[in-house]
């Protein structure tokens, strides 16, 4: 979805832009105006159900978890994307790329010298996963290292984990690479995006990130997409409670890991029916139902529970923002100064919780299937002590200081492909493209 956000961006700038994706966001893509073109079948999966994707991946934990789930997501789709990435460049002329960071399918066109491929942008919408001397592996949750041996522990354990339990990981890629015909890759997957587009921008703010002394500077952090195209869907019947005088929590499991509702949203309701709070669930598109059920046929009386609610006009009216911690829903619940208690076990939620911890601008409940208790009790703790709140009011404040990140990807598009026109491409000639000189005056370019 930022990858959209950020193509409406550039569309009202006067580009032409084709989404390159999966067939759950089409109806998405075409409401912003842009061109649709459809993963192939054998490589679209729908990542709102990875269970049907990679069957049983629940019952697997740890650095199995890992292994399999980044193989399966991203080493085993590469060869269709790729194949999907070469049909288009076959079909269309474009003047550049844009990849998210997480589509391994422009690896062998990236890693291509500059001056045989169009400008290759990356957008990342995950954090920082690269390797580095202050930070352990990514997926372990380490804090970063201070000292010399904190840094050595992280080199001994990103080399174990690369020689050892994760090699699997790193073969997946080299034969996906051979089956399209490619040489194997000379970086770790952890790195590649780094080191093989031509920009990297972080959709995220530089304090929420490790720092990393060997990040490349063509890393950029440009904030996250700033939503300003979304269309309000009203307010429901109960707005008003909002104004009751008491401290308003929200809490969500945002709309890809919210198969269960009872990991955060059922614990969370529990934990805060008698406290003096109101407490806003938003069910990702799950029935409203399903909590009902889950809580025995009957909601608490503090308690609003909708499918989705317009976080614009939500957010800053809320105290607290209890959450499984994905990126985005975090970053949202920064921009509006929101503390927040995060309980992450999937994917890179983990990663993220531990941020938040770090950066100062929430709890980290350090599991993904929270006990009441435990959830009573760090919002308790927010409300009583503002410290974590004055956090995400300082990160916001970062955040708000950053150019609008569609403005930096254009400036950098004409940037690269200007450099790349007068250089020429060994696969394509570049359409000609121009600055916008005035309201609706854009290049005449395409974007993939």
């Amino acid at each position: 979805m930022p990858v959209i956000e950020l193509g409406r961006g550039l569309l009202s700038r006067g580009a032409d832009v084709t989404v390159l994706t999966g067939r759950r966001y089409e109806d998405a893509v075409l409401r912003s105006g842009l061109t649709f073109a459809p993963l192939p079948a054998e490589v679209d999966y729908d990542d709102s159900d990875l269970e049907a994707w990679l069957p049983g991946r629940g019952a697997i934990k740890g650095l199995a978890a890992m292994r399999r789930e980044m193989i399966g997501m991203f080493a085993r789709v590469l060869p269709g994307q790729w194949r999907a990435v070469q049909a288009l460049l076959a079909a269309h002329r474009f003047d550049g790329i844009i990849g998210d960071a997480t589509f391994t399918g422009l690896a062998p066109y990236s890693s291509r010298p500059a001056a045989e491929r169009l400008p290759v942008i990356g957008v990342s919408p995950i954090p920082v996963v690269m390797t580095s001397v202050d930070t352990g592996p990514f997926g372990l949750v380490l804090a970063p290292a201070k000292t010399a041996v904190g840094r050595l522990r992280n080199r001994a354990l990103t080399s174990f984990l690369l020689r050892g339990p994760l090699r699997p990981i790193g073969i997946a890629v080299d034969e996906a690479l051979a089956e399209v015909g490619e040489p194997p890759t000379t970086v770790s997957f952890y790195d590649h995006p780094y080191v093989s587009y031509d920009r990297l921008f972080q959709l995220s703010i530089a304090e929420l990130e490790y720092p990393r002394r060997d990040l490349p500077d063509t890393v950029r952090f440009v904030g996250p997409m700033r939503h300003r195209h979304r269309v309000s869907t009203g307010v429901p019947g109960w707005w008003a409670d909002l104004d009751s005088g008491r401290p308003v929590v929200h809490v969500s499991q945002g709309t890809m890991d919210n198969r269960d509702l009872g990991r955060v949203i059922v614990p969370t309701l529990r934990a805060l029916a008698d406290e003096d709070v109101l407490v806003v669930a938003a069910t990702g598109g799950r029935p409203v139902d399903d909590v009902v059920r889950a809580m025995g046929g009957r909601l608490p009386a503090n308690a609003r529970v909708e499918e989705y609610v317009p976080y614009d006009e939500l957010l800053p009216r809320c105290a607290v923002f209890v959450t499984n911690g994905g990126f985005g829903g975090v970053q949202r619940a920064i921009a509006a100064g929101l503390p927040l208690v995060v309980a992450g076990a999937t994917e890179d939620k983990p990663e993220i919780a531990a941020r938040v911890q770090w950066a100062g601008c929430g709890i980290d409940l350090r599991t993904g299937t929270p006990t009441p208790e435990q959830v009573r009790g760090a919002v308790r703790r927010v409300l009583a002590d503002d410290r974590t709140r004055r956090g995400s009011e300082f990160l916001r404040d970062r955040m708000n200081a950053l150019p609008d990140p569609v403005d930096v990807i254009w400036d950098t598009l004409a940037e690269l492909t200007t450099a790349g026109s007068s250089r020429g491409t060994g696969q394509q000639e570049p359409t000609a493209m121009r600055r916008p000189i005035g309201p609706g005056e854009g290049w005449d370019s395409g974007l993939a």
